[in-house]
């Protein structure tokens, strides 16, 4: 189309980009929250407090979660590792070297505090 005109009449671009009352403003983006932050945070704050003991529960609350989720089909993480048998293995060697650290850990405090 031409602004001069052609067989169906003059276009008009005015019309464009107005605002349509019936429609609404578009919802104003929310800021950026940094939860994940604060989430980090604290788990660190639990480890430097319990140790070989926490990475222990996190490591085995992940093995469960990877399990499960490649028992109902998941075969890629968006981890590093990508494959799930991967990511798996990872999480029990880490699971594995917390649990012989636990008595090293422990026996460390009794020394400390006695």
């Amino acid at each position: 189309m031409s602004s001069t005109g052609d067989d169906f009449g003059t276009w008009d671009p005015s019309g464009l980009n107005r605002f349509d009352e019936t429609v609404g403003a578009p919802a104003a983006a929310a800021p950026y929250d940094p939860l994940r932050l604060c989430v980090f945070a604290t788990i660190a704050l639990i480890t430097c407090v319990f140790g070989p003991i926490s990475l222990a529960v996190f490591a085995g609350i992940a093995i469960a979660g990877y399990a499960r989720a490649r028992r109902a089909g998941l075969l890629r993480s968006k981890c590093k590792l990508g494959d799930t048998r991967n990511v798996l293995a990872y999480l029990v060697v880490l699971e594995v070297l917390a649990l012989a650290a636990v008595p090293f850990w422990v026996m460390l405090w009794a020394r400390i505090w006695s």
